[in-house]
């Protein structure tokens, strides 16, 4: 056995942090996978490609589903899928390394590196003291979630014993913005019910705002630092930016909220909460939209929330840096300017590229699906935006698409969580850098 660690580790080390990442969620969704393709967690029975899909959904913190967690799996079997998704939420590099700190005073050298890879973060904060806080704070939000559920379960008159365990599992769902729930219609039967509204909200917001707000805004009020980063900053304006606009939109110009009287902008606020947060909770049917919201909910879930937190997308800060090269260039300056500050290069090259990663993995997997499925494009468009971004919204059509559809949402729910840049990265990374002696390409743009 320690010959085979030996191994093993050589093995590790050998990887680069990206393939880590790769190979260890890859890890999570086999094993998870297996453990649920066992009748011992079945009420009744499912193929091993709907138990693929709901280990993956569940890994990625996506949220869809091609059967009912509810329905096809008993309790240990959904207990199961609340472990995958808590372990995707916070990524599976956490747990690892916040036992380790447990035991000793340090982290090794690979395991810096592939949390540098896993959470990016400003200048100035350290890795330790970030994922304390991470841990800390998703035990202390999730438990209040949970508290906060059973009594407004309890008030809504579900039976205490179910309450308990549907209290703690969407918890820990809406915090990881994972969006699975044991009800078949999501909260569509809570779309008046305030409290419960409220609950999920400030779970999401508090999983997607990211655990570097987090750590920052400790730092602040522990004065170890005297003000928060521009990270922070960006991260509030833009997400407040878009949820307004998002509420807007579906309040403005989406019949199927109309009929909800008091509640309309209660419904509009949730749904856009609901895209930009990508905790994929719906408390009014998505596929009842109108083609104008469904692309506002699109654009809303391909941007997604903000870095180093549990929600997916492209993150605002992309959207964010995306917006200042545009704004630069029109103005023809010479740097890229954002709240006054020159914007890193790096971070600019970052953004670009995930932009079109994003793009191009949207369209190639949508091209696959309108190649063998039989639905109309803008709903193969919302299904595969919602798998990149992790969101788990459906127009409902995931229950019934053809194997080869599953397989392609499999594998775009896993690059989303995984990051189209780190999944590039892992898969086509040299192991050196290409040095400054090329010749330069006479391009013109």
């Amino acid at each position: 056995m320690p010959v085979f660690l030996q191994k093993y580790r050589r093995f590790q080390l050998s990887l680069s942090p990206q393939q880590n990442l790769l190979y260890g969620f890859l890890t999570y969704t086999f094993v998870g996978w297996l453990l649920l393709c066992l009748p011992v967690f079945h009420k009744q029975t499912v193929s091993a490609l709907d138990s693929l899909f709901i280990a993956t959904s569940a890994i990625s913190t996506t949220g869809l589903v091609t059967v009912s967690v509810f329905d096809t799996y008993n309790w240990f079997g959904q207990f199961i899928v609340m472990l995958l998704f808590q372990i995707g939420g916070i990524g599976y590099m956490t747990f690892t390394s916040f036992i380790l700190l447990s035991k000793s005073s340090k982290l090794t050298h690979w395991h810096q590196r592939v949390l540098n890879v896993a959470f990016t973060m400003p200048k100035g904060f350290h890795i330790k003291d970030f994922l304390k806080s991470v841990i800390i704070f998703t035990v202390i939000i999730e438990t209040i979630g949970a508290l906060c559920f059973y009594i407004a379960f309890i008030r809504s008159g579900v039976s205490p014993s179910f309450a308990l365990w549907s209290s703690i599992y969407h918890s820990v769902s809406a915090f990881c913005t994972a969006g699975f729930g044991l009800y078949n219609d999501s909260f569509e039967q809570f779309a008046d019910n305030t409290f419960i509204n409220g609950i999920i909200s400030v779970l999401a917001l508090c999983g997607s705002l990211g655990f570097i707000v987090v750590t920052d805004i400790t730092n602040r009020i522990s004065r170890r630092t005297k003000k928060i980063t521009d990270t922070t900053k960006i991260i509030f304006v833009s997400i407040g930016i878009l949820l307004l606009f998002g509420t807007a939109m579906i309040y403005s110009f989406e019949p199927s909220v109309q009929h909800l009287g008091s509640h309309k902008l209660m419904a509009s606020f949730f749904q856009a909460m609901t895209s930009t947060t990508t905790v994929g909770f719906n408390t009014v049917p998505v596929g009842d939209f109108s083609l104008g919201v469904l692309l506002v909910v699109i654009a809303l879930m391909y941007v997604g929330a903000s870095p180093s937190g549990t929600s997916g997308g492209m993150k605002t800060t992309t959207l964010t840096a995306l917006i200042a090269i545009m704004w630069n260039r029109i103005r023809n300056n010479k740097q890229v300017l954002f709240f006054g500050k020159v914007i890193p290069f790096e971070r600019l090259y970052v953004a670009t590229s995930v932009f079109m990663l994003y793009a191009s993995v949207i369209f190639v997997s949508t091209f696959l699906l309108a190649m063998t499925e039989c639905f109309p494009l803008n709903k193969i468009l919302f299904e595969t935006t919602s798998a990149i971004g992790t969101v788990g919204l459906s127009t409902g059509i995931t229950g019934d698409l053809t194997p080869w559809g599953k397989l392609v949402i499999i594998f775009v729910m896993f690059v989303g969580r995984l990051g189209v840049l780190t999944f590039g990265l892992a898969i086509l990374a040299k192991r050196t850098q290409i040095t400054a002696t090329t010749d330069e390409a006479d391009l013109a743009v």
